[in-house]
Parts: C-alpha cells; structure tokens; sequence
C-alpha cells in the first residue's frame, strides 16, 4: 500500500483527504481522520439514528475491536481492555492496585503530564516518588532505570517514547530489569502504538489512545493487562457490562466479566469503537513493520534536507533508529515564526516547549506522507531560517 500511496497522488488523497489541502506532519500529536475511519463513525451514527438498538451486533462489534487490537499488538484478546484516552488506562492501574506505605513508584517527571500526575498523586496512600534523571530529555536507557530500583519498588511508570525528543525506550531490556526483581511495568504507548512494535512479554500494563499514531478517533484507547496481573487490579468502575451475573448484588461476592473486560467502563460509545476498528484493519493491512521503516525513512530524508550549520536536533542522532519523530529548533530563527511560516503554506507540524523553555519544532509524519513533501517542508524551513 505504501509504493500505491506514493505513486497514485489520487489514491492518496481519496483515502487520506487532509491530503487534498495539506502536509500533515503533526500525527504525534493528533492524526486527521482517514477517510475509512471517518465513514465507519458516520455509518455507525446513521444506524443508530434508523435502527432500533441491536445489542448482539453491538457486542460482536466490540469482540471484533478486541481480537483486532490483540493480533496487532501480539497478544491476546482477554488481555486488552477497550478504554478511552490514555489517561483512563493510567489511573486505572494507578489507582487499581493495593498501595501500602512505602511502596515507591519510579516515572519521569519530564514525560507527558498524564504518565506524571497518577503517580505523584499516590502520595496520598504514602507511596514514595523516585523520579529519574537524564542528561539529555527523554534518553531513559536501562542504566538509568536500574539505578532507580530499590527493594520498595512496586512499580516502574515509564512512556515508550518521549512526547517531545521521540526517544523510545529499551522496552525489552527495561522490562527484564524489572521482571528480575518482581517490579510491574507500566507502559504509556500512546506514542509508539500504531507506529513502532512493542514487545509486550516483560510488560505488565498497556496503555494507549487511539487518536495519534492509531489514526483513530479522539475517546478511544485500549488497555493491555497481563493475564497474570489481572487479579491484582481493583476496577474503578463496576457496571452492567463488565460484571458477569445481572443479579450480582444479591450475591455475596461480586464476580467479574472474564479477562481484561472487567477494566472496561459500564457502558459503550459505538462511534469511536467502529473508528478504532477501521483504523486498526488500516494499520495492519499496511503492516506495522512496513510503517515503521516507513517513517523512520522519512524522518531521515527531512534531517538530510536540513543543514547541520543552521540547526539543533533533539532527536537522537548517535541512534536515529530510537527515534521517533524528528524534533529540532533553528540557532537563527524563533520557532514560533517558523511554524506560522510552516502554517501559511499549509504545513501542519508542532511545537513544544520543554522545562528549560526550550521551543522546539517537532515534525511527524506517518506512511502515507511522501518524500516529496519531506523535501518541500526542508525547502520551506531553510528558505524562512536563512530569510
């Protein structure tokens, strides 16, 4: 599909229509809708709107979300949770699980604030943060980590890739560092999901919203738990949906939906669900290897069409394989001008400022993007930064 996408601009445009007005390099921070995603939405509000309420379709429609996100991330369907933004899968292992004073919890005080705040806010439970340190934003490698780790460590909260430098952690080493003392792994993928593999086997939880590499819809998320973590997560919320007996308040136990079902939210929006559904077929009828080669590809064409002399990358360049996404700033020009340059000529990229007030220019794009447009968008930065 990607060699179709490059050499068929027609094709292109007709199943990604942002395609028909501009270069869209922002999916790191949220995707535009492909044209197959937005119509299995608009089908699924227009049946809701002429049809009575068909509840087996609906559950079949979930099953269906469930074995999808499962194959995709190689796992198994029990294991995932259909959720919604990344931040609801976060609390509900922060706030699922059995803290006791002193416990600690290791994070990352620079990661996206909502890989943050779950955390901090267990001191209330008197669980300790331990927050790690880096030399360069984001570049988490195993050492650091094991540094970290002490005999009350309960848990290590990390996100696979930095939202702003696009450094992606060592996954695999990582999660063996932590499986060696009996620590659990939480992972926050909202950054890699849909785009770079995630090996899962050291991995205790999972979670990740649609709407950014997934190309799916805003409120639409999932959440892996590993089968043998299961028993040790307290759902947030209990609702007809996710418990088994309807008469379960007669009994003396409440007994859950089996496998990952029972993180679910008690009730169901189908819209996002059927995004979601169309949007992970897409990603895997490309195949995540293909995409990820894909945009690695294109990240490094970009940083070719850049200048050393007149530019500062943050992403990293020793291993540009770890990146990503390509995040820089000029040593001429404000980033602010640069992206409302970029804007003008119907660019759409990001711009983030770190701790150190640091603003950088962050340009993702995904497979269907071209090299013609990583061309023109390096065109367009060294014409304004040398203006």
């Amino acid at each position: 599909m990607i060699a179709e996408l490059e050499a068929n601009e027609a094709l292109r445009r007709r199943e990604f229509p942002i395609c028909q007005r501009k270069i869209y390099c922002a999916h790191a921070a949220d995707a535009p809708l492909p044209r197959r995603v937005a119509e299995a939405m608009r089908n699924t509000v227009d049946d809701a709107s002429t049809n009575e309420k068909q509840f087996d379709k609906a559950l079949s429609s979930i099953a269906q979300t469930r074995e999808l996100a499962a194959s995709f991330l190689g796992t198994e369907a029990e294991e995932i949770s259909l959720t919604g933004p990344t931040s609801s899968g976060l609390n509900a292992v922060a706030n699922g699980l059995d803290w006791k004073a002193g416990d600690e919890v290791v994070c990352y005080l620079d990661d996206y604030p909502a890989d943050v705040y779950p955390w901090l806010a267990l001191k209330r439970h008197g669980v300790k943060s331990v927050l790690l340190q880096t030399e360069t934003l984001g570049e988490i490698t195993p050492r650091i980590v094991e540094r970290a780790l002490t005999k009350q460590t309960r848990l290590l909260a990390l996100a696979s890739a930095h939202n702003i430098s696009g450094f992606r952690i060592d996954v695999e080493t990582i999660g063996a560092i932590c499986a060696e003392r009996r620590i659990l792994f939480s992972l926050d993928a909202i950054q890699t999901v849909g785009a770079f593999p995630v090996p899962l086997k050291q991995v205790d939880f999972l979670s990740a919203g649609a709407q950014k590499w997934m190309l799916g819809p805003s409120g639409a998320g999932i959440l892996f738990v590993k089968k043998t973590r299961r028993e040790l997560l307290r759902p947030m919320m209990i609702g007809g949906w996710n418990v088994v007996s309807p008469n379960f308040i007669a009994q003396p136990k409440i007994e859950f939906a089996e496998g990952a079902r029972k993180f679910e939210p008690g009730g169901y929006n189908h819209v996002p669900i059927a995004g979601m559904q169309a949007a992970i077929t897409l990603l895997s009828e490309v195949g995540l290897a293909k995409i990820s080669a894909r945009i690695l590809s294109l990240i490094a064409a970009l940083k070719n069409e850049l200048q050393a002399v007149d530019w500062e990358f943050l992403s990293p360049s020793d291993e540009p394989d770890c990146a990503s996404f390509l995040t820089f700033r000029s040593r001429h020009t404000a980033s602010e001008k640069l992206a409302n340059m970029l804007a003008e000529n119907d660019v759409v990229i990001s711009r983030r400022i770190d701790r150190a007030n640091r603003d950088w220019l962050r340009v993702s794009p995904h497979f269907y993007n071209t090299m013609a447009e990583m061309e023109r968008v390096g065109r367009l930065l060294n014409r304004i930064t040398r203006a």
